[in-house]
């Protein structure tokens, strides 16, 4: 029996059948259960081992899927971090409720701060880029933050009505790049991901690189910082980070076998409108509206 986590909605495991059985479609809609359940192998693919990151935390691992063609420079300034075990031994620093979960050295403003190695110190911001090229499959929704949205293989983004200009967006489960005022100071030694709200006034002010596509849990339950914007105020507090490496300098048999959802296929389409008008038995009022971040790429794996 083939398991999807939904790790747009943070999720737990659950079983196609048990999803379905639960959930009885009003008319002629399907849900979103009988969408993923007459999908074929084809509306599925692999993440690529060479951008798909495994981050492992107290309680388990939390996998990370990048996202080449928006951030292409910081992402392979992060896989040198990574590679040379910059993050080994570093620690989540910041648990803000309803918003951020973030990590580093927390020594990086201090003499004792970690080298960066061969990586750069700071790198161009990479906030948007252009749209022309792009494989932006659009969804109809009335954004408040951007002219058109839709996603980028499997990405959430947004884009300008002239079609200039195109973005990732803070949705939830989104990994983004923290800096200080310096526009390029976000090099990647400093990451977060969206726990909370999908905090869009961010969008084209912050690099975002990737999402989460395992693991969320291990974040979301992490205890609230006490600090100013929820960082933790002593190390006893911290959350340490055993290791982060690419998949691709990982051995196989440390690999989980995922598959995402295409973007780009009819299933997903159904997906997107089996969320925008709610055909649950429970549903009294079916909305037929939907949002970017409301929409959720399902992640499966046999394992």
């Amino acid at each position: 029996m083939t398991v999807f986590r939904i790790v747009g909605f943070g999720a737990v495991l659950v079983t196609a059948a048990v999803m379905v059985t639960g959930m009885v479609a009003a008319g002629e809609r399907p849900t979103m259960s009988q969408v993923l359940e007459d999908s074929t192998d084809d509306d599925w693919r692999k993440p690529d081992d060479a951008y798909t990151v495994y981050m492992k935390i107290p309680g388990g691992t939390v996998i990370l899927e990048m996202a080449p063609e928006f951030a292409p420079n910081v992402i392979e300034n992060i896989r040198k971090l990574s590679a040379s075990g910059f993050f080994d031994g570093t620690a989540i620093m910041r648990s803000q409720e309803n918003y951020v979960v973030q990590w580093g050295d927390p020594l990086s403003e201090t003499d004792e701060a970690r080298s960066h190695g061969n990586a750069a110190a700071n790198i161009e911001a990479e906030f948007y880029r252009a749209a022309d090229g792009l494989d932006f499959i659009a969804i109809d929704s009335r954004d408040a933050y951007a002219d058109q949205v839709g996603f980028v293989n499997g990405f959430p983004a947004g884009k300008d009505s002239d079609g200039e200009r195109a973005w990732l967006t803070h949705c939830y489960g989104m990994v983004g790049v923290g800096r200080g005022m310096a526009t390029d100071s976000g090099n990647g030694a400093d990451l977060y991901v969206v726990t909370g709200h999908s905090p869009r006034h961010l969008d084209r002010n912050v690099v975002l690189v990737g999402r989460v596509l395992v693991g969320m849990e291990l974040l979301t339950t992490l205890r609230r910082g006490t600090g100013p914007l929820g960082f933790y105020e002593n190390a006893e507090q911290q959350v340490p980070i055993e290791s982060m490496r690419f998949a691709s300098d990982l051995p196989e048999d440390q690999h989980v076998d995922l598959r995402v959802l295409r973007t780009d296929t009819e299933t997903f389409s159904d997906l997107v409108e089996s969320r925008r008008y709610r055909a649950e038995e429970w549903f009294v009022d079916p909305t037929g509206r939907i949002g970017l971040c409301n929409v959720p790429i399902p992640v499966r794996t046999s394992q």
